[in-house]
């Protein structure tokens, strides 16, 4: 054996293995647009930048997100008792542009159960790929104006100084909700990141 294998980062070159029509196009296996015609909530659209520990954009980032619909159900497969949900498949993918910006267009998510059975705030999982990283990063992403955030058993978990790095602000653009949410991957102001 001539040693170890040298580590990878997971990024900008995770493109290749994401689009199964070589094509390199992100929108091969998800798009930041999660709107089917059957869908049932608010129509919200969700924006920010990526940016480094020196505050720089990062044009080479992906994000995941994964959320229930508008009224709290997850999107099951299979015949497990659950509610079906629409079309709605509460997965969506946004390479980041040139000025470090991913965007998704969505419904807000409804309350979910916690392992216990307590309701969480309306909340989305957050994947984070960029370069740089040797595994991708996760958080969550809640809504500024969900009184359910001050008795949500996760963010509670958060110290309180940094519970506003997973909170997006809301605005109104054109009679549009408007979330925003920027990731800063380190350095003063990084956003809270959760080992799973």
């Amino acid at each position: 054996m001539s040693g170890l294998t040298p580590s990878q980062t997971v990024g900008p070159w995770f493109a290749y293995g994401l689009t199964p029509n070589g094509q390199y196009d992100w929108s091969d296996l998800a798009t930041g647009n999660l709107i089917t015609p059957d869908v049932a909530g608010d129509r919200i659209r969700i924006e920010g930048v990526v940016s480094d520990g020196d505050g720089a954009p990062m044009p080479d980032a992906m994000i995941e997100i994964w959320q229930a619909d508008g009224q709290g159900r997850l999107p099951v497969r299979g015949g497990n008792g659950a509610t079906p949900n629409t079309s709605f498949k509460g997965f969506g993918r946004s390479p980041t542009d040139p000025k470090g910006l991913f965007w998704f267009d969505t419904v807000k998510p409804g309350a979910i159960a916690a392992p216990d059975g307590k309701p969480q705030a309306p909340h989305i999982l957050v994947a984070v790929f960029a370069r740089g990283l040797l595994t991708h990063l996760y958080t969550r992403l809640y809504f500024a104006d969900e009184a359910a955030n001050a008795s949500d058993p996760i963010l509670k978990l958060v110290p309180a100084d940094r519970r506003d790095t997973l909170i997006a602000k809301k605005e109104t653009r054109g009679g549009k909700t408007v979330y925003r949410f920027d990731i800063r991957i380190q350095g003063e102001g990084e956003t809270v990141f959760f080992d799973v």
